[in-house]
């Protein structure tokens, strides 16, 4: 009998398209214009299209950027974020350089993305990074690219050195006082005027912090329409061009890969370039101004009487770091004009504690040990500045004094800051400011029920807990924080609840405390006290979570325990119990 086979059809796999995305960027070197970025990203997207077995995932486009480092490449920075959300397979780029002229940079990019399963093409070399010797071939032209972007930059560094010899700037620079009239710098007048009075003021005394307040109060804004910064005036006061000369190369790039910049300290020459341009400030005014600013930093603050400062100013130094110690003060908030002071390291309060671990001292505290040290029946400035030259401060707990006579002498101390402060009234104050949300220091951390909700049996405030569940949901709970025994709530059923008793169709948090001064729980009741006086109450049962053990489950548990209870744990806990029995006593009858 013949047999007769039945064949299936099958229908060929169909291969998922590659997410394909382009590259593209100009430098600040060449190619400035933009119809080379357009041309670009218009290639793109024609090539990318043209293929079916391709997906266009999108052009990435920096817009002159340099490309020696990444950090400032917004566009590159969100492809590589994108790379690794998995929304490109392959990236299209023009050649190395476009991508990268850092070596480093573009071997650890391509390298990571590599390791992720994306892929980079260089059409202009013709190398695939997933190729075997992809990586060979980029490490080779990626060194050839930084070295031509470090040609480019001495290039243009000589460039710039031949004009400044000719007396030519490198371009137009921005200058408060002055504007650019073709090549030519021409005064300002209103500005000007503001620039005498900048200079006029700090040989009268005036710190820069004094006149930037003195500005803020005229009204006065910066060329860019800005507050006037204490920064922005020294700048003023040490820049030369006031005096109708031109200083050129006071700073550098030392490395054009990385782009950082430094002062030139006498490392390059530097060009001064005499009357080129209408002086505001005369020459003989401006030398007077530095060798002012130059006393000022030899003296420190006690050089500025603007400064708040005391008879402890520069002479408390760190132990640790040799940074002096700054006073510290905090206004009172009953009374605004009593100020508790304390002495901290610089380092300390600037960098924190890993920096520099010196203890902070209290300057109430300080004042009585120098009291002590002194033989004084109260603390005397004018005796403490004649006696005492230098405070060092050793560790946590000494003090050594340097006295103006050569002699030197250590004194223990130990700090009362927290006694001074921490006082029942202040704890009792701060208590109430914590517990309600309006009041809280801290309110940009809390939650939306954080002080809204109190437990209806011992009257304390429910507090935020986070649960996450062995499924990896994660869930609120608002419960007492006493944990008196009073029922939780989950916070999605607070909110369902809430907005029930305000008839609103989705929560508010704004019209909950607009119209709710507080609400109290207690065995799954809710009852609101609105702020007009009238309360109501809602009753609420939280689900179960979870999925009842079954039989086999139940078995199975029976049985782990009966092999785990064996004779010989029994016997061992027994003893245990009479060992525990006779230790205790007569206690243990009380206890129980």
């Amino acid at each position: 009998m013949r047999k007769i086979s039945k064949i299936e059809p099958t229908m060929p796999a169909v291969a998922a398209k590659k997410k394909v995305a382009g590259y593209a960027r100009i430098s600040m070197e060449s190619e400035r214009m933009h119809h080379s970025l357009s041309a670009q990203i218009s290639y793109y997207n024609t090539l990318i299209q043209k293929k079916p077995e391709w997906e266009f995932a999108g052009v990435y486009a920096d817009d002159g950027i340099s490309g020696t480092g990444t950090a400032k490449r917004s566009e590159f920075l969100r492809m590589i974020a994108d790379c690794e959300a998995g929304k490109i397979d392959i990236i299209l780029t023009k050649s190395i350089q476009r991508f990268a002229r850092n070596t480093v940079d573009l071997l650890e990019t391509v390298r990571h993305l590599k390791d992720i399963g994306v892929e980079v093409r260089f059409e202009k070399e013709n190398i695939n990074s997933m190729s075997g010797d992809g990586e060979l071939m980029l490490s080779i032209l990626a060194s050839f690219a930084q070295e031509e972007s470090r040609s480019i930059s001495e290039n243009v560094k000589w460039g710039t050195r031949k004009r400044f010899e000719q007396g030519i700037p490198n371009g137009r620079f921005q200058i408060y006082g002055y504007r650019w009239e073709g090549d030519h710098l021409v005064v300002e007048p209103e500005e000007a005027e503001i620039v005498k009075m900048i200079f006029d003021d700090f040989l009268n005394g005036l710190s820069a912090e004094s006149t930037e307040k003195k500005l803020e109060q005229m009204g006065v804004k910066s060329y860019k329409g800005q507050h006037f910064s204490n920064t922005s005036i020294r700048q003023i006061l040490s820049n030369v061009t006031y005096t109708g000369n031109l200083l050129f190369q006071k700073g550098y790039v030392s490395d054009p890969i990385t782009g950082k910049s430094k002062i030139n300290r006498g490392e390059l020459p530097q060009y001064w370039v005499e009357n080129t341009h209408e002086a505001i400030i005369p020459l003989e005014t401006y030398r007077a101004v530095q060798e002012e600013r130059k006393r000022r930093r030899e003296l420190g603050v006690l050089a500025n009487w603007s400064i708040n400062t005391s008879c402890f100013t520069s002479k408390i130094k760190c132990g640790n770091c040799g940074v002096s110690y700054r006073r510290s003060g905090k206004r009172q908030r009953k009374d605004k004009n009593e100020v508790y002071y304390v002495w901290v390291c610089q380092t300390y309060d600037r960098k924190g504690k890993a920096a520099c671990p010196s203890k902070t001292i209290p300057e109430i505290k300080l004042k009585a040990v120098c009291v002590g040290i002194l033989g004084l029946k109260k603390f005397d400035e004018t005796v403490f500045s004649e006696k005492v030259e230098q405070i060092t401060v050793i560790g946590d707990d000494t003090l050594e004094f340097h006295f103006t006579d050569g002699t030197m002498q250590q004194k223990k101390w130990s700090s009362t800051a927290q006694i001074d402060w921490w006082t029942a009234e202040r704890r009792k104050e701060w208590g109430e400011r914590h517990k309600n949300k309006s009041t809280n220091p801290n309110r940009s951390r809390y939650k939306a029920f954080t002080g809204f909700i109190k437990c209806g049996n011992c009257g304390e405030n429910y507090r935020s807990q986070g649960t996450t569940y062995a499924d990896g949901t994660k869930n609120r709970y608002w419960r007492c924080c006493k944990s008196c025994g009073n029922t939780g709530i989950k916070q999605s059923t607070m909110e369902t609840l809430v907005s029930e008793a305000l008839g609103l169709d989705t929560f508010s948090e704004e019209q909950m405390d607009a119209q709710i001064e507080k609400t109290v729980i207690k065995d799954g009741t809710v009852t609101y006290y609105f702020k007009d006086g009238h309360t109501e109450c809602q009753s609420y049962e939280e689900k179960k979570r979870g999925v009842p053990h079954t039989e086999e489950y139940k078995q199975h548990m029976r049985q782990l325990m009966k092999e785990r209870w064996t004779p010989e744990v029994k016997q061992q806990m027994s003893e245990s119990m009479k060992n525990l029995r006779k230790e205790r006593g007569k206690a243990w009858q009380k206890e129980k």
